[in-house]
C-alpha cells in the first residue's frame, strides 16, 4: 500500500528525497490515506506485488516500481486502478520487459521515465506516452536507487559495487 502523508495542516508533502522540503517542526498526521493497492496483493490494475520505489509528478500522478509483476504502473490523482505503462509482460530482458523494477523518476526535460531494471543490470529510459518498449541507457549496474536533480543530472546508486 501506497500512503499519502500529510501534515496538520492538510499539505501533501512530496516523497522523493530530491524534492522533499519538510519544515524542521512539522506534525504528521497519525492517520494517512491509501492511495495505491486498497486492495491484497496480486496483478490487477488496482493491485501491486512488492512495490519498491515511487514518483510523484507535478500533476500528483504516481509512478509505482511494481516489483513482483516486472512493470511500472501510473496512478492518476484521484483513480481507483493504474495502467501499466511500462513492462508487464512478464520477467525478461527484451526492450519491452523489466524484471524486478527497484526505482521510477520521470524526467521532464525528455518527457519519459527513467527506471531501475535491477533484475536485468541496466537503467532503462520509457517515454511516458503511449510507449510498447523502452532503450537501455546504462548496462551492467545494479541499480538500487535513482534520483535526477533540477539540472537534469542523473544519481544511481549501485549495490553491487557499493557506489
Amino acid at each position: 500500500m501506497i500512503f499519502k502523508m500529510l501534515t496538520q495542516d492538510l499539505n501533501i508533502i512530496p516523497l522523493r528525497a530530491s524534492s522533499i522540503d519538510i519544515h524542521p517542526n512539522a506534525k504528521w498526521s497519525q492517520n494517512g490515506i491509501t492511495v495505491v493497492g486498497r486492495n491484497e496483493y496480486g496483478s490487477g490494475t488496482n493491485q501491486l506485488r512488492y512495490p519498491r520505489g515511487l514518483y510523484i509528478d507535478d500533476d500528483q500522478t504516481i509512478y509505482v516500481a511494481d516489483y513482483g509483476n516486472h512493470r511500472i504502473v501510473e496512478w492518476k490523482y484521484g483513480a481507483t486502478n493504474g495502467k501499466v505503462i511500462a513492462g508487464g509482460n512478464g520477467p525478461g530482458n527484451e526492450a519491452n520487459q523489466l524484471n524486478h523494477p527497484r526505482d521510477v523518476i520521470v524526467d521532464k526535460e525528455r518527457d519519459s521515465l527513467i527506471i531501475s531494471d535491477w533484475g536485468n543490470n541496466r537503467v532503462v529510459r520509457w517515454p511516458r506516452q503511449d510507449s510498447a518498449s523502452g532503450e537501455t541507457i546504462i548496462s551492467n549496474i545494479a541499480c538500487f536507487g535513482l534520483t535526477m536533480d533540477e539540472n537534469g543530472s542523473l544519481y544511481i546508486v549501485d549495490d553491487i559495487k557499493h557506489e
